[in-house]
């Protein structure tokens, strides 16, 4: 199973990965890196490099493009430090996709899976009465 890791402002990454593994059990290949108030951009890529070090096949999901967490994995991509598919805009049904993916041997379609989990339920209730 190739690796995935969440990166986020604050405790967001590991409180998703926790909300997945209530949902899909235990999950030792996902990792998080969170910003924390009291860290710098550099304090974040020493981390993140630190987390990704020795990993050959991952993923990584940021939680907002633009954001810190972000930028500094683009970063890292572009400077050429290491090489891994960045997707921002993370949530639980883009992380439970990729999870059935691994389990499936399948690759799933992250993006068009994750907007899809995006439902204004008032038009559905609205739509059965």
């Amino acid at each position: 199973m190739s690796e995935l890791v969440l990166i986020s402002h604050g405790l967001f990454c590991q409180e998703l990965k926790k909300s997945a593994e209530m949902i899909m059990g235990p999950q030792d290949n996902i990792h998080t890196v969170g910003l924390l108030p009291s860290e710098g951009p550099e304090d974040f890529q020493k981390k993140l490099l630190d987390e990704i070090d020795g990993l050959s096949d991952y993923t990584v999901f940021a939680d907002l493009m633009g954001g810190t967490p972000c930028n500094v994995a683009s970063r890292i991509l572009m400077e050429g430090k290491a090489s891994f598919d960045l997707y921002a805009g993370m949530n639980l049904p883009m992380l439970i996709s990729y999870i059935n993916g691994e389990m499936l041997g399948m690759e799933p379609a992250i993006v068009n899976e994750s907007k899809d989990g995006i439902v204004h339920v008032n038009d559905v209730i609205a739509g059965i009465g």
